[in-house]
């Protein structure tokens, strides 16, 4: 199953993280994302998700890298804010912006620090 998720920091480097509040991973902190719909493009999908489990709303860019989780494909995308106003929503329990502490902190999903990192894109400070 085609997924997308957005990698988007704030002007201080810290990144974009939501509290999932449903299964798989029910209180666990991920990137926001979601399932691409029927005859939408991944770009589409990104911006769609991250306004429902955020409030936020992105430009996506480039594509980051694509991790495998089960029965789901997942293409994390670099996005840029350009509005809206952070708040949790949809499938989100909590949405934070958060720094290398803090990320180092939370209980996050199955590989996503790890991934994160190979990839260079851990929150900074």
């Amino acid at each position: 199953m085609r997924c997308v998720g957005g990698i988007t920091f704030d002007d201080t480097g810290r990144l974009l993280l939501i509290q999932r509040g449903h299964d798989p991973g029910r209180g666990l902190w991920s990137i926001p994302g979601g399932r691409v719909e029927r005859g939408e493009t991944d770009h589409a999908a990104v911006v769609r998700e991250l306004w429902e489990e955020t409030g936020l709303d992105v430009v996506p860019g480039e594509l980051a890298g694509m991790v495998v989780r089960g029965r789901y494909e997942i293409y994390d995308y670099l996005c840029e804010v350009r509005g809206g106003r952070l708040r949790p929503g949809d499938d989100a329990a909590d949405a934070r912006w958060v720094d290398a502490a803090v990320f180092a902190r939370l209980d996050l999903t199955e590989g996503l620090a790890d991934t994160l990192r190979a990839w260079g894109r851990l929150p900074s400070r």
